[in-house]
């Protein structure tokens, strides 16, 4: 039997639910205990998680914040059988687990607190990430910190804050622009179509992707709903203002050797709105964050290309960028 304390929130359950799934444990063999969150020790970032349905992500925020002390173990009961048996058990309400969580996100939702009348919300515009950015903490307390942002509007519409991924003392930080559809669902960086081709460029130049942090501008899914599908939308400059703190506390952290900027988003954010990214792109700059920080183009600009060619043509640009990030990590820690 293994015994699980947790602070009483939705994230932490979260973390220690995807820890738990990666080693096997069913649900009969563990115990959730409660503790303050000051506590419970940090086990740093928590493995990728396993895609789940939108619909459990909805119901498992909403019973997280029912007072009842038996839902991290009826929400962990639910996880386990629908990364098992399939989405379609949500889909079975006769079923006692699907009515038990069904049951605490109905009493989550009458704990929650009033929402504030419209003429209160007219004169509290967002104020950006700033006020949830905790200063001087590790890179783990600030992916848990994200998961509480309201700094922005995306997070309404969002699965989950997509925090970035890779070890504290990375040489090599990479910045995106924001996650995508897949990224979103599955709560990690560079997951989908796009990741895949920035994972073999990165192989083809001898860069382990475990020893390096990827991250993103922004880290909510900004995206317009077309049918079942979400499409990408760019972020607006309002939307990377807001987020600007985290990238920012997460650079704080790393100091990379060299810091690189994937599409012409992150290289606005990081070089300034004059930088033009066709034209500037394979440079070393420095700026506050390292001596050496580099623009390249994203990988899911390969994927655009509209013929084989052209994509071989794209995928070759991004590759020999990513080359020369290679070596430049490996020379003194000066302008290359």
């Amino acid at each position: 039997m293994r015994t699980v304390a947790i602070a009483p929130t939705f994230e932490a359950w979260q973390a220690a639910a995807r820890s738990l799934l990666a080693d096997g444990v069913s649900p009969a063999d563990v115990t959730w205990r409660e503790e303050a969150s000051s506590a419970v020790a940090s086990a740093g970032p928590p493995p990728d998680g396993p895609r789940v349905p939108r619909r459990f992500l909805e119901l498992a925020r909403q019973a997280a914040a029912a007072p009842d002390p038996t839902r991290w173990q009826a929400l962990y009961t639910v996880l386990f059988r629908v990364v098992r048996e399939g989405r379609e058990l949500l889909a079975s309400p006769r079923d006692p687990d699907v009515r038990r969580l069904d049951a605490l996100a109905a009493q989550g939702r009458r704990s929650a607190p009033p929402v504030e009348a419209p003429e209160a919300l007219a004169i509290q515009p967002q104020t950006g990430a700033e006020p949830f950015v905790p200063r001087g903490v590790s890179l783990a307390e600030l992916q848990a910190a994200g998961a509480r942002c309201q700094g922005c509007e995306l997070y309404r519409r969002a699965t989950q804050m997509v925090f970035g991924r890779g070890p504290a003392d990375a040489r090599i930080v990479l910045v995106g622009e924001q996650p995508g559809d897949q990224e979103d669902l599955r709560g990690a960086p560079f997951v989908g179509p796009a990741g895949e081709v920035l994972d073999r460029a990165l192989a083809e130049v001898g860069i382990d992707r475990q020893r390096i942090y990827v991250t993103n501008a922004v880290k909510h899914f900004s995206f317009v709903q077309r049918g079942k599908r979400r499409i990408h939308q760019t972020p607006r400059a309002p939307e990377l203002a807001a987020c600007r703190p985290w990238l920012e506390a997460e650079l704080a952290v790393i100091k990379p050797v060299v810091l690189g900027a994937l599409g012409a988003t992150a290289a606005r954010v990081i070089f300034g709105p004059e930088f033009r990214l066709l034209r500037q792109r394979g440079e070393f700059l420095a700026t506050r964050w390292s001596a050496k920080t580099i623009a390249t183009l994203h990988p899911s600009a390969v994927l655009r290309g509209q013929d084989d060619a052209e994509q071989a043509r794209l995928y070759a640009m991004l590759r020999d960028d990513l080359r020369l990030i290679a070596r430049a990590q490996r020379e003194p820690n000066s302008s290359p």
